[in-house]
């Protein structure tokens, strides 16, 4: 296997960051094409800094979503979001129920049953995070849901697209279908960018309204769990992100007519550099992938996040091609 050094490690997320559409107008890397690399990537030289790699996909991607918040307007966006926001409240609890019937059923450890279902319902990856963290998941437990929920964002990042075109979906039908059935926020604005600007707009709105149920499941958790625990109260992880992302829009929202001249150009580039951010986070998470970890999955936790998966992704279709949006 070969060896990548740190440095020319940097250069290659610094093109994916400023690739040549920002100077010359042409897109070199796509959300899907920065993926597909980013697992070439990991299968020539291994996943390359594995710390490194993980903290630069959690706050590139943190840091993605706020950016294009400064292209989205809050009135608007509260509008076209709000027939999405019933569903999502169903979907996340009747998940969470499936998921911890499938897990006894499929006689899954605990701990990594619940923790797929808490990704499959809310947010993949953060909200994994959010809940091992208070429950005290061991490393394999971490290991498995995550590796779970980052095959099948890889797998969900190349086919939503397609899919949505094959069943003649409108932009705010596959924003919407996206938001709810893919699992982590990059897969979801990287799926909806591809499909079309309405459709990343509204899928990036929901899935970060969805994110926020991170903080009631961790405390349904902490109730949940509350047998495992010898220590003190548990600290609740807030996605402070989200927060930012929803203030980035009220200030485009009420500040960008204050100079003309000026702020509609600033905010327009701060969203196009998130976009391009995005690249890199998805290159750096197809790069955390590996034969390695899609064996230390299993096929039971597999299955579980597959119908899981299944259950949600055609129930939103279904629901989503009715709407009249």
């Amino acid at each position: 296997m070969l060896v990548l050094s740190r440095p020319l490690y940097w250069i290659l997320i610094i093109l994916m960051v400023f690739p040549f559409k920002l100077c010359f107008g042409v897109e070199v890397f796509s959300p899907a094409t920065a993926l597909f690399l980013g697992l070439i990537f990991a299968i020539v030289f291994g996943i390359p800094y594995p710390k490194f790699n993980k903290k630069l996909s959690k706050y590139l991607l943190q840091a993605s979503v706020v950016g294009l918040g400064f292209g989205m307007n809050l009135q608007k966006s509260l509008q076209s979001g709000a027939d999405g926001m019933l569903f999502t409240i169903v979907s996340v609890i009747g998940v969470m129920m499936l998921g911890i019937i499938l897990g006894k059923y499929l006689k899954i450890g605990e701990k990594a049953s619940y923790l797929i279902s808490a990704g499959t319902a809310i947010c993949g990856g953060s909200a994994i995070a959010a809940v091992g963290g208070v429950m005290k998941a061991n490393e394999k437990n971490m290991a498995v849901s995550l590796g779970v929920i980052f095959i099948l964002n890889a797998v969900a990042l190349f086919i939503f697209p397609p899919l949505g075109h094959l069943f003649g979906m409108s932009q705010a039908q596959f924003g919407t279908w996206a938001a709810i059935a893919i699992h982590d926020t990059s897969s979801v604005v990287g799926a909806g960018a591809a499909y079309g600007a309405e459709a990343c707009e509204l899928a990036t709105l929901i899935k970060c309204t969805r994110a926020l149920w991170i903080i009631p499941l961790a405390f349904f958790t902490i109730w949940y769990f509350r047998k495992d625990r010898k220590e003190g109260p548990a600290k609740v992880s807030v996605p402070w992100f989200i927060l930012l992302f929803v203030v980035a829009m009220v200030i485009n929202t009420y500040t960008r007519e204050l100079s003309p001249a000026f702020l509609p150009g600033f905010y327009d580039a701060l969203v196009d550099l998130a976009k391009q951010a995005l690249v890199a986070v998805l290159f750096a998470i197809g790069a955390s992938l590996s034969i390695g970890v899609i064996r230390e999955v299993g096929v039971k936790p597999m299955l579980q996040a597959i119908i899981l998966w299944i259950a949600i992704g055609v129930s939103s279709l279904i629901i989503c091609l009715n709407m009249d949006i």
